[in-house]
């Protein structure tokens, strides 16, 4: 099995644990803050990123873990996709503080994973997917482009959208370090992306005439 999947089973267990017991101690003990690490809580930048918010924030992050996990340690083995997890989650709860009070808490493993679509977009971005329908170099595209137009928008809510962004920039010079042909597979994504509007130009308006 690969060792993606085990981090995958750390991120159910810890999140079922913590949502079990209901401590506000113990999640403060293990969720990162600007605040934990001022008081030294250093482990929380690892911690952080096996904890989830509820079962959706849960299950959508393990869905995407799942998918381009696999992709990039079947692409460059464990070594390279553990690293572009931990060092992409790590640093963007890093620069956590510099978007959100000392004491808003962050968890989860989305910058993480995002940091794990960009290199992928990078590496691999034909490989379909079957879960989203389309080639996983798209899938990354067009949800980094989406967190891009909700910070722009000024979208409030749990999610954050700066830290996922970071997560995507950090896994951009990863991706170009690990494949040679990283430009020729960004102007593939970028070709795919394109094609994916002209499509959506045609088919809505479509739509909307049969619908109304």
């Amino acid at each position: 099995m690969n060792r993606i999947n085990w981090v995958i089973i750390l991120c159910i267990l810890t999140s079922a644990l913590t949502w079990y017991w209901g401590s506000d101690v113990l999640f403060g003990y293990l969720a990162f803050s600007g605040q934990n690490l001022l008081e030294g809580r250093v482990w929380t930048l690892v911690t952080a990123l096996f904890l989830h918010g509820d079962v959706g924030h849960l299950v959508g992050n393990m869905l995407f873990l799942f998918v381009f996990g696999n992709t990039l340690e079947n692409e460059l083995q464990a070594n390279r996709t553990l690293l572009a997890f931990f060092l992409g989650g790590i640093v963007a709860f890093l620069l956590t503080p510099l978007f959100y009070t000392p004491a808003t808490y962050a968890i989860g493993a989305s910058a993480a994973i995002f940091t794990l679509t960009a290199v992928v977009m990078l590496v691999k971005p034909l490989k379909f997917s079957f879960l989203f329908l389309m080639p996983q170099g798209l899938v990354a595209i067009i949800y980094f482009l989406y967190n891009v137009v909700a910070v722009q928008l000024g979208t409030t809510g749990n999610i954050a959208y700066t830290s996922h962004i970071i997560g995507f920039l950090i896994g951009i010079p990863l991706g170009m370090a690990w494949s040679r042909e990283w430009a020729k597979n960004l102007l593939i994504t970028i070709g795919l992306l394109l094609l994916y509007l002209f499509l959506i130009w045609l088919v809505v308006p479509l739509l909307l005439a049969i619908l109304l």
